[in-house]
């Protein structure tokens, strides 16, 4: 039988990326103060988008929201209404976290019914004059504003949703009017503010590349080959048209072994086409949701946030923090208020973020587990997630040059608790257990 071996190499890897950024931000009505459990787990991102909805619905980030009449003069202050988005972004700000600014609207879930503000917009120039007045408020100061570091800025989010743009919930138009929309925008943006991020469009990812594994939806087939569809006429739009890609944004919620050959597309795919300094950013993620407040949900967003760390991605955000009942907030329960056991697993991920150069651990025996380590040249961490729904025994633990960890740490969940707990580690880990070694 193989031998059960996790073993940290000490090879440098390059630094340990941000890929533990989040989606909405734990914020109920206008009431930042769980802000700081975003700074204690030392949350580099919150990507702003469906923020305008729900308790904040009609208020927030969204161009709608802040400008409220398109007929408005962008050049006016008094055109644009920044009251609660103001409160959201020093929010942020003051907890150490950087907004991810998305430019665009809320989904309209059931736009069947009605579409709101999810068409087209009427003149893409004046859209992007609008988007102007707001990155000047948050950036330069301007109509009574900030100069935040708010480096991303990011047209849409997901305008191929659908291809009957009847049933979009994002885009109520055609795939050509988008790369309408992003060419004029990024072009004007990208001029204006020349040393800021210009990119998009939060694409819906690539499951058609695993069809028939992806995650349940309604016209997997056909509405997951649009999505690629969308993605290579986008990039075929950028190469006639010249305008600027500083990052692509992509989404999954699929499994780890998905959004490994995902994660790698996107990059292939771009370098191929000649964007090879173009950014990337799975800024929409997670996985097991149905199991969201169980230690199982933590393993599998300790392995992705693990995965993650060595894919060519240059950050990554999970969907989401917010603190509701949706199946999508998976780091709080709404009940207590206090986080869920998914949120220590990016506590842990924060030590290795801490101690900044990843090193290899190199996992033997061991299917269905994930490990990286991280050193600042004198102290180090191993963090490990069981995926593999089993009780794992005998494992050994090989760490640099004979060292032994002093410290071992683990997730737990007790009723309506969790948090984190230092063990005696004895070579067994428990299933959907998460360790975090110090040495």
């Amino acid at each position: 039988m193989a031998e059960k071996c996790i073993a940290v190499t000490g090879r440098p890897l390059g630094p340990v990326k941000p890929v533990n950024g989040v989606g909405q931000p734990p914020m109920r009505g206008i009431d930042t103060s769980r802000f700081h459990y975003l700074t204690e787990a030392g949350i580099p991102f919150s990507r702003l988008h469906d923020v305008g909805g729900y308790f904040g619905g009609g208020l927030f980030v969204d161009i709608p929201n802040i400008f409220r009449d398109f007929s408005a003069d962008p050049d006016d202050p008094a055109s644009y209404d920044f009251g609660f988005t103001d409160i959201l972004i020093t929010g942020l700000v003051s907890a150490g976290v950087e907004p991810f600014f998305r430019l665009g609207v809320t989904i309209e879930n059931y736009c069947t019914v009605r579409a709101y503000t999810i068409y087209p917009p009427a003149d893409s120039l004046k859209w992007a004059r609008i988007c102007e007045g707001i990155i000047k408020h948050y950036t330069e100061g301007w109509a009574g504003g900030f100069r935040c570091s708010i480096r991303y800025w990011e047209i849409w989010n997901e305008p191929d949703n659908e291809k009957d743009p009847l049933a979009n919930p994002m885009w109520r138009g055609t795939k050509e009017q988008f790369y309408d929309l992003y060419e004029t925008a990024a072009k004007y943006l990208k001029k204006r503010f020349p040393g800021l991020k210009i990119g998009g469009y939060g694409s819906c990812g690539f499951y058609a590349l695993f069809n028939e594994s992806a995650p349940p939806a309604a016209n997997v087939g056909e509405r997951y080959d649009y999505f690629m569809e969308f993605f290579d006429g986008f990039l075929d739009r950028l190469k006639t048209s010249g305008a600027p890609l500083d990052f692509f944004s992509w989404h999954s919620y699929g499994s780890i072994e998905n959004n490994i050959v995902f994660a790698n597309y996107a990059r292939e795919r771009l370098d191929g086409a000649g964007f090879t300094g173009t950014e990337i950013f799975c800024n929409e993620w997670n996985l097991d949701i149905g199991l969201k407040g169980t230690l199982r949900h933590s393993a599998s967003v300790a392995g992705m946030l693990l995965a993650f760390s060595e894919l060519p991605l240059d950050g990554a955000m999970f969907y989401d923090a917010q603190l509701s009942v949706s199946d999508y907030g998976g780091l709080f329960n709404p009940l207590t208020k206090k986080p869920f056991p998914a949120y220590y697993s990016f506590a842990f991920f924060k030590v290795l973020r801490d101690l900044g150069t990843l090193i290899s651990a190199e996992v033997s025996g061991l299917p269905g587990v994930y490990a990286k380590a991280a050193s600042d040249g004198k102290n180090g961490a191993l963090m490990v997630a069981n995926c593999s729904g089993k009780q794992l025994r005998n494992v050994r633990i090989s760490l640099p040059s004979g060292k032994e960890p002093r410290r071992v740490r683990e997730i737990f969940s007790k009723g309506l608790e969790a948090g984190v707990r230092d063990i005696d580690f004895n070579g067994n880990i428990g299933r959907d257990k998460v360790l975090l070694f110090d040495f």
